[in-house]
């Protein structure tokens, strides 16, 4: 039996840690049926999740002190602060107050727009699954069924779609980063690589659905104005 978002999302947030307020922004169309917006994650032993596992053994065994120390920084920020790197100095969001305004919102959609899912699919983390995965942090047990979608890759696209809207001279540079900010989860130990999958398509109809509001549209005319000013932008 399907389960209803207000049912689902309402389990979820008892269960999970509190993350930024959500502000409302997502159109009442955007909330799709868990069960038709994106497949199913992968059956529990089936090949595919066995596959799967193992590309995250083969990370754990080859991943370098580098990419897990990135992986960690990305962890711990799940903000548009991971794009630093590559828009270079002029991306202080301590004076693009505008941009920063944005893109809080944005992440602030994330959990509203998840939780159903999450909690509808109720899947299995790696190391549920196999106690031989290692994460970059420490892991909560809210967490433990909790791996698909990925609600850092939603943020993650839902950030880079609309940072790649408004500065489409930097669109390459934004959302190649985004992808790896994404990857990163397998990396950290934290998803599958379905999750990823999910949470790309989960972020791409988030960024839609907030650019069709009119209030989200008048954020992102003032965060291009100054983006502009800063030399982010054209």
């Amino acid at each position: 039996m399907k389960k209803s978002w207000g049912a689902a999302a309402a389990l979820l947030a008892a269960v999970l840690p509190a993350q930024a307020a959500d502000p409302g922004l997502l159109p009442k169309s955007a909330l799709y049926d868990p069960f038709t917006l994106v497949p199913p994650p992968p059956a529990a032993g089936s090949p595919q999740a066995l596959t799967e596992l193992a590309e995250l053994k083969k990370y754990q065994a080859t991943a370098t002190q580098e990419q897990l120390a990135l992986a960690k920084s990305d962890n711990d920020n799940e903000n548009g602060t991971i794009y630093a790197a590559v828009l270079g100095p002029a991306w202080d969001l301590s004076k693009l107050l505008a941009t920063a305004k944005l893109l809080d919102d944005v992440t602030g959609s994330e959990d509203g727009f998840t939780a159903a899912p999450k909690a509808a699919f109720h899947r299995d983390r790696p190391w549920v699954v196999d106690p031989s995965i290692k994460t970059c942090a420490p892991s909560k047990p809210t967490q433990d069924h909790a791996s698909y979608p990925s609600g850092h890759a939603t943020r993650g696209y839902g950030m880079g779609i609309v940072l790649a809207h408004l500065m489409p001279n930097h669109a390459g540079a934004i959302m190649t980063r985004t992808a790896l900010f994404a990857e990163n989860r397998l990396i950290c130990g934290f998803h599958f690589r379905s999750d990823i999958v999910a949470g790309q398509e989960y972020g791409t109809l988030m960024a839609i659905g907030l650019m069709q509001n009119p209030q989200f549209q008048r954020e992102m005319a003032a965060a291009k104005t100054e983006l502009v000013s800063a030399g982010l932008a054209q």
